[in-house]
């Protein structure tokens, strides 16, 4: 940074991240540049809003010019537009934090989202609140001369956008933000009043405040200046979501949707209601069709807007929806709360519990209904939020029946989603439980052990792979009078589901048999030692020499696990050894107890079980060198046997 002492300019270089976003502006990478005057009047709309929020408590920031307004104005002869409004404002301290620095601009995560999906759609500028840079795709420099609401000085940014920028004191008549583009040679249709309008049109009737376009410059006859021209309204200036449902356009929706989320997509689905009565509130909600880069963000804030007889009080409340809703954007507009109410007092006040319950009500209610009439959409709306949603299983036990109804499901019988109510009504006779592995993703639950025995006798098992899934279960006992069971856990059921269709045409094993696996078992828990919690003859393998459960009391293996990674755990709990009476391996180690029942002469192969059954499992074995030591072992005496 460098100053000069006489004028008080200041020259600063940009972060690194802010930079390279310039260099991919000043190139113009974007084939529609329209998308600048949509973020900057975006901006100005906001500026306002912040202003009409802090006159609630400040009357005097707004008494002198009351009438919060947003100019466009076109200079043929400088070849300038500017955009003005008389909001909040900005000191020389905002100028650099929200236009110098990566502090608030979100222009690293809009990068890493250009590297990651290889696109450079101008879509993207607004979503990760990078907006204003866009200037730079049709301005070789932009001046912005700021004065803050009740401040008696102003300050101009000035930048060409080619790594610095400069600050300095400047004249300003009043409070507001002037953003003045020094054209491009190739940008004068922006300077066409035609062409202005139409953008303003497009992209900004909904905007709240009043937009006023001019013109300065225009040759009214050869050598002669015609002045400026008289300001026209281009905007309807009405809040889009008091508008009734017959007047507003799938376009108006769209983009107002875009300006309130800063978003490039179309949105999914759109609630709009009205409410009157013991509590008085309109709600414009969106569900975007793609997901927000913050849907997993901790802090799990919801970004709606709630605003209070139209004035924005704030999109910064926790209270407004519950957390497992945070992918709506949109509006709540109240008519019970009090115009004065302060943010921290949101937290506080039972209106705001009222008005929460409500919205959630009819979202939900929405989501059902539309998973009826559009099941398709639904679906591609679950896709994208579904482990969201199955958040508020575990936390809202007052909608969790709803929501298990809502939620859909990969299977092992079925390809695409299934629904609960699908799942029981196909359960076999006999059954009365509701089974369930949970693992990373679904093809690897899919191929689990475990299932095995569940797939030969035709029963379906619900494959679930979000981190939320296995803490909801631990809310949700059940679903209409059916308990969800996992098979990876305790005891199986399989005896009362019949037998599998794999060896239901097969004599039964035989009394010597079975008395062989049993001592197998036997000798096996105690070459294995404290390594295993039991072994056990299992019901639920067909394919697999043998798999690990939890036992009848410990917790789900995959849940254990997840614990143990985020250190909410300590050492893992033994687990129950299953082996399969008919499969090769098993047969061949009984017949070997039969001759031999000393535990020490199965320990080594009993210990590759163990692991095997580990390695099926997903766990990182204790000893890989022990592993591979034996396994050697076993692939030598095989060979030497050929």
């Amino acid at each position: 940074m460098t100053e000069t002492q006489t004028t008080g300019e200041e020259r600063r270089g940009f972060e690194a991240e802010v930079s390279r976003l310039l260099h991919l502006m000043v190139h113009s990478v974007y084939s529609d540049r329209d998308i600048f005057l949509r973020e900057l009047v975006s901006n100005a709309s906001d500026a306002c809003d912040k202003l009409r929020y802090e006159a609630l408590t400040n009357a005097d920031l707004i008494k002198d010019d009351p009438m919060l307004a947003i100019k466009v104005v076109a200079d043929k002869k400088a070849r300038t537009l500017t955009v003005s409004d008389n909001g909040i404002g900005m000191n020389k301290e905002d100028l650099i934090d929200n236009l110098g620095t990566i502090a608030r601009s979100g222009t690293a995560a809009f990068l890493e989202k250009i590297k990651t999906d290889g696109k450079t759609d101008s879509a993207l500028i607004g979503q990760f609140g990078v907006g204003f840079y866009a200037s730079f795709m049709v301005a070789d420099r932009v001046q912005v001369i700021s004065r803050k609401a009740a401040d008696d000085i102003a300050h101009e940014w000035d930048s060409t956008g080619e790594g610095d920028y400069v600050i300095r004191p400047a004249e300003r008549a009043g409070r507001g933000t002037d953003v003045i583009l020094h054209l491009k040679d190739d940008a004068d249709d922006f300077l066409e009043e035609m062409r202005l309008k139409h953008i303003l049109h497009t992209y900004s009737d909904h905007i709240a405040v009043p937009i006023f376009l001019s013109s300065a410059g225009d040759d009214k006859e050869e050598g002669g200046d015609s002045g400026p021209s008289q300001p026209e309204q281009v905007n309807s200036a009405a809040a889009l979501w008091t508008r009734p449902k017959s007047e507003i356009t799938e376009e108006n929706y769209t983009e107002f949707y875009r300006h309130v989320a800063r978003a490039g997509d179309t949105p999914s689905h759109i609630i709009h209601t009205r409410a009157e009565g013991m509590l008085s509130y309109t709600s414009l909600l969106f569900i975007p069709s793609e997901r927000p880069l913050d849907l997993f963000d901790p802090a799990r804030k919801p970004r709606v807007k709630l605003y209070v007889k139209r004035v924005f009080i704030t999109d910064d409340t926790e209270d407004l929806l519950p957390g497992y809703l945070r992918f709506l954007r949109g509006v709540v507009d109240s008519e019970d709360l009090s115009l004065n109410i302060s943010r921290e007092m949101l937290q506080s006040d039972p209106m705001m519990r009222r008005l929460q319950k409500a919205i959630t009500k009819k979202v939900l209610s929405e989501l059902e209904s539309l998973a009826k009439k559009d099941e398709k959409k639904f679906l591609e709306i679950w896709e994208i939020f579904g482990a969201v949603l199955k958040e508020g299983i575990y936390e809202d036990a007052d909608h969790r029946q709803q929501l298990l109804k809502l939620t859909r499901f990969r299977s092992t019988k079925q390809d695409g989603w299934v629904s609960l109510a699908d799942y029981i009504a196909r359960m076999k006779d006999g059954q009365t439980a509701i089974y369930y592995a949970t693992g990373s993703d679904p093809e690897s639950v899919r191929r689990c052990p475990q299932i095995e025995g569940f797939r030969a006798r035709d029963v379906d098992v619900l494959l679930l792979s979000d981190p939320v899934d296995d803490f909801w279960l631990s809310a949700a006992a059940e679903y209409e009078g059916h308990s969800f069971k996992s098979v990876t856990r305790g005891g199986s059921d399989l005896k009362d589901l019949g037998k599998d269709q794999e060896t239901s045409d097969k004599k039964d094993r035989s009394e010597d048999e079975n008395a062989e696996m049993s001592v197998l078992a036997g000798v096996l828990k105690v070459a294995l030692g404290d390594a295993v919690a039991d072994v056990r003859i299992s019901e639920r393998l067909t394919e697999s020499a043998a798999c690990l459960v939890a036992d009848d009391n410990g917790l789900d293996i995959h849940l254990e696990r997840l614990l143990r990674q985020h250190n909410q755990l300590g050492a893992a709990s033994p687990k129950v050894l299953e082996i399969n009476p008919d499969h090769s391996l098993i047969v061949a180690m009984a017949r070997h107890v039969k001759h031999d029942k000393s535990a020490e002469a199965i320990k080594e192969p009993a210990l590759l079980l163990l692991d095997q059954a580990r390695l099926l499992e997903g766990e990182t074995l204790s000893d890989p060198s022990a592993f591979a030591h034996r396994l050697s072992q076993v692939l030598e005496a095989s060979l030497s046997a050929e």
